[in-house]
């Protein structure tokens, strides 16, 4: 006999002295999983004690085959498994850490039955579990994530036929979808322009603060610039504000509006939209925290000859900043010059320029509400150059 030959029949010399231990080692694989893999206990007693078992020894006679050149083991029993631990809620990591525990007892037993002079043939095994191990891994993966984003569509789907207005009880009746009798709508935003990966993990942030209020029932949407929320209008609004009232770097504006009705989504979902948008300051937002900016924003018609009005102030570096800050300081000259760090004369001297360019001056009671409304149009365009709010009534296509 060839020396490749001897070493092969070792190996399977070897792997046959755990063809008797089978069912043993399938029992000792579920005991460590329940004490090393969390959330382990959670899952049914008949799937732990039946099903794993069943799985775990499909697995290692998988293995024997494959050690024995025989064709591999049907792969899709582990992803179909792997599906059904994506529907029960089993996080991933715990999924994959399972299967390193089979492993882990697995080649525990080849080196308790190893004898002296099998130590090739022990590394010759090793090394064949972990390029199984590896194939597994990725085939279970691959699963999980298939059946997390077919779950993730169903929601997002019934989602955009709330917002839409389409037909959402033939959405929810087509993928067995509850549908609650109203819903909070929230429109969840980056305080600055961002990238649609960051905004879209501040939705994701919103969602893991507010998902315990709904015991599971929220729905979301992403968009580039964050996305929506609904959640069951039983929830109070001042119980999401203290949800969403977590301190964190660049937290997200959020604007709320209550549909009383499935019929009322779409206008609520666009409410939210208009008060997420010129809301200034992170946080949530009602539609009173905002009535000013809100109606002076939706005014479409006389909007673009009130933002005009600072247009007079372009190419003199200052005076629209001074006018902001005078503002900002409720007309206090020297918190406004504080604030800017010049005098208090070079903001008088601003001032007065001001009023000089635009014919209207900063510290009459007309001045001050005329360049109120223009600089929160201002601040509303920064934010989202080139797309005006639309006027009440008209749907929102951001979605």
């Amino acid at each position: 006999m060839s020396q490749p030959d001897a070493a092969r029949d070792g190996v399977i010399r070897l792997a046959a002295r755990l063809e008797p231990r089978v069912n043993q080692l399938a029992r000792s694989i579920v005991e460590r999983q329940r004490a090393e893999v969390p959330g382990f206990d959670l899952l049914p007693a008949e799937l732990r004690d039946v099903e794993v078992a069943a799985t775990a020894r499909h697995a290692l006679r998988g293995f024997l085959r494959h050690v024995r050149g025989q064709p591999d083991v049907d792969i899709w029993l582990f992803r179909e498994r792997a599906a059904e631990r994506a529907e029960e809620g089993l996080p991933l990591v715990q999924l994959l850490r399972g299967y390193h525990v089979g492993a882990e007892v697995l080649l525990d037993a080849l080196d308790e039955l190893a004898r002296p002079g099998e130590e090739a043939a022990l590394r010759s095994l090793i090394r064949m579990q972990s390029k199984a191990l590896q194939a597994t891994v990725e085939n279970v993966t691959e699963a999980y994530l298939a059946a997390l984003a077919d779950q993730q569509t169903a929601p997002r789907e019934l989602a955009r036929a709330l917002i839409r207005g389409d037909e959402p009880e033939e959405v929810a009746a087509r993928y067995g979808l509850p549908l609650e009798p109203g819903y909070l709508v929230l429109c969840v935003r980056a305080p600055e322009p961002q990238t649609p990966v960051t905004a879209r993990r501040l939705l994701r942030w919103a969602l893991a603060r507010l998902a315990p209020l709904a015991e599971g029932r929220v729905l979301s949407l992403p968009d580039e610039s964050g996305g929506k929320v609904l959640l069951p209008s039983r929830i109070a609004v001042d119980a999401v504000a203290a949800q969403l009232s977590a301190s964190r770097p660049a937290a997200p504006i959020v604007g709320v509006a209550t549909a009383g009705t499935l019929q009322e989504v779409p206008a609520a979902a666009e409410r939210a939209r208009r008060i997420a948008l010129v809301a200034d300051g992170p946080g949530l937002h009602r539609l009173r925290d905002v009535l000013l900016e809100y109606h002076v924003a939706t005014a479409e018609d006389s909007a673009p000859e009130l933002g005009a009005l600072l247009q007079p102030l372009d190419g003199h570096p200052g005076l629209t900043e001074t006018v902001a800050a005078f503002l900002s300081c409720d007309f206090d000259r020297r918190r406004t010059a504080q604030a800017l760090g010049v005098h208090p004369n070079t903001v008088d001297n601003r001032l007065a320029r001001v009023a000089e360019l635009t014919g209207v001056d900063p510290h009459t009671g007309r001045g001050v509400q005329l360049f109120g409304a223009a600089l929160t149009l201002h601040r509303i365009a920064g934010r989202n150059p080139g797309a005006p709010l639309r006027a009440p009534g008209r749907r929102s296509v951001d979605h």
